[in-house]
């Protein structure tokens, strides 16, 4: 365990920043033990001490934070240097540069990002229409959606619309068995709003659909699960897609991440052109 470095996330907010940035340098080593230590809604001097008295027990700690207030900001840092631990704020010289450029002060307001205004209550009513609109229910209404995505079982269409609701996009997800799924007023008018087709390798599908029947305890469906039909399952996919001409995106190798930034790519493409 000696070689199992300390993560402390230390943040004035919710910490979600934090994560996703740690996530991100992770990602960029193939050999690194970690035990992450995460402390949102840092606001005092006393909290700081706290985390850091714990930390200076360990020589392999190392300190991530966003903090906004700057005195605060300024106080762990220099508490960390006089006890010799590593620590890096990823906010403190951005919003100092920004301030520069834009000639203006920060509000250094602590979750700031999480105010209650318009943009807070578009995403909470994107997040209930996806909902709302999850798995074909509500098809007489998907002309009120940003995007509407189609897919075999087991494409990732769920998660995939949570996620993007989650910035602020009306999802509607239909499940593709074949034509025939598919809602009349969106054959009628294929165009009604922005379509991406969810498509993905047979045998990668033959693997989800059996984890999918194992974690439910179901007995498997071997026409669900039968790699030929699954062939067949995606080629009729992908040619339907081709015959209404609806983008189309291979989510074999993609997390739920990248699978939600190329569907925002297509919808800004078509918004440009409607």
């Amino acid at each position: 365990m000696g070689n199992t470095y300390q993560i402390y996330l230390i943040s004035d907010s919710t910490g979600e920043t934090l994560d996703r940035i740690f996530t991100a340098i992770k990602a960029q080593f193939t050999n690194i033990n970690y035990k992450i230590h995460t402390y949102s809604f840092t606001r005092t001097e006393n909290q700081i001490l706290k985390i850091l008295s714990e930390a200076e027990k360990n020589p392999n700690s190392i300190i991530l934070y966003s903090i906004v207030e700057s005195n605060l900001a300024k106080y762990l840092a220099n508490t960390c240097d006089d006890k010799k631990i590593p620590c890096f704020g990823i906010l403190g010289d951005l919003i100092l540069s920004f301030s520069k450029l834009l000639n203006q002060k920060a509000s250094h307001q602590p979750s700031g990002q999480y105010e209650l205004n318009d943009e807070y209550y578009k995403r909470i009513e994107a997040i209930q229409f996806t909902m709302n609109h999850d798995d074909g229910h509500l098809v007489k209404e998907i002309n009120k959606s940003d995007i509407i995505l189609l897919g075999v079982s087991r494409t990732s269409k769920t998660p995939t619309s949570i996620y993007l609701a989650n910035k602020g996009f009306k999802i509607s997800n239909i499940p593709l068995v074949n034509e025939n799924s598919i809602p009349k007023i969106l054959k009628d008018n294929p165009k009604i709003t922005c379509v991406v087709g969810l498509n993905t390798e047979p045998e990668r599908l033959v693997d989800l659909r059996k984890n999918r029947m194992n974690s439910i305890r179901e007995t498997e469906n071997k026409s669900y699960t039968s790699l030929e039909k699954i062939k067949k399952e995606v080629d009729e996919a992908k040619n339907t897609f081709r015959k209404y001409k609806w983008p189309t995106i291979d989510v074999t190798r993609k997390s739920v991440e990248e699978t939600a930034a190329s569907v925002i790519k297509i919808y800004e493409i078509y918004k440009e052109n409607v």
